[in-house]
């Protein structure tokens, strides 16, 4: 496996990045929660990208894969700043977000920032918000009082053993940047991929956003029978057919 390059952010975060160099608009894979950019989502993605000769941004949250930091220290504040860094500084020109999961917010969360630099957005279970409308509204009484007194709480995990440890941190900070409760106009061309047996990010999530964002050329798709992974074989075909589409109408 090649071993990644570093950026330093301003924040003195020590971001691993794999960059594909390639003809424009970019495409810059922003990956989910507790995610690193070695998934098969961003290698298909990037073998897409060098295949097609088109520029490809990969790389790991702080605290996440191989980039420097806590997980346990970080939130979404803190993903979003990375990524900003990360595009402002390894890429040019107009880009492609291609957002999973978490990364779907972080995506509409650059696209409020810097609108200018972004050709298209494509959300793979987009999950704006999450850490309110999910997990906030999803913890009991005795977890929140939990989260209060001790500064977080364990949740159980359908991907590893590990249970997923949640901070208050990531719920407070979470507040400050939510994107369904104002304006959200993305004003380039907008693709949504939700899987129908996804129960970790529900279908409703997906209409939710559909519903309040405004712009010109917004479209969701819903696969029957796809999980939140959305790693099949044919949902990483409709993710490259998908891109190509968004290519074109930017063309």
């Amino acid at each position: 496996m090649t071993e990644p390059n570093y950026l330093i952010t301003s924040k003195e975060r020590r971001i691993a990045f794999h960059l594909t160099p390639g003809q424009g608009p970019g495409v810059v894979f922003l990956g989910g929660f507790r995610s690193d950019m070695a998934g098969t989502k961003a290698v298909f993605l990037e073998a897409w990208a060098q295949s097609a000769g088109r520029a490809f941004l990969r790389f790991d949250y702080s605290g996440h894969g191989q980039s420097s930091g806590d997980f346990l220290e970080g939130a979404i504040g803190d993903w979003f700043e990375d990524a900003l860094a990360a595009i402002q500084s390894l890429t040019t020109g107009p880009q492609i977000l291609v957002g999973s999961s978490m990364g779907g917010w972080i995506a509409l969360l650059l696209a409020q920032a810097i609108p200018e630099r972004l050709a298209g957005l494509v959300g793979i279970a987009a999950a704006p918000d999450f850490t309110e409308d999910s997990m906030w509204a999803g913890f009991s009484k005795a977890q929140k009082a939990e989260l209060a007194a001790f500064g977080q709480v364990a949740l159980p995990s359908e991907y590893s053993d590990a249970p997923y440890i949640i901070t208050r941190r990531l719920i407070d900070e979470g507040r400050m940047r939510l994107v369904l409760r104002g304006p959200l106009d993305l004003p380039f061309p907008v693709r949504l991929l939700q899987g129908s047996a996804d129960v970790d990010v529900l279908p409703s999530v997906a209409l939710g956003l559909l519903a309040h964002a405004t712009g010109p050329d917004i479209r969701l798709t819903l696969c029957k029978g796809a999980d939140h992974r959305f790693s099949s074989p044919d949902c990483l075909g409709l993710i490259a057919t998908t891109l190509r589409d968004v290519l074109e109408r930017v063309r």
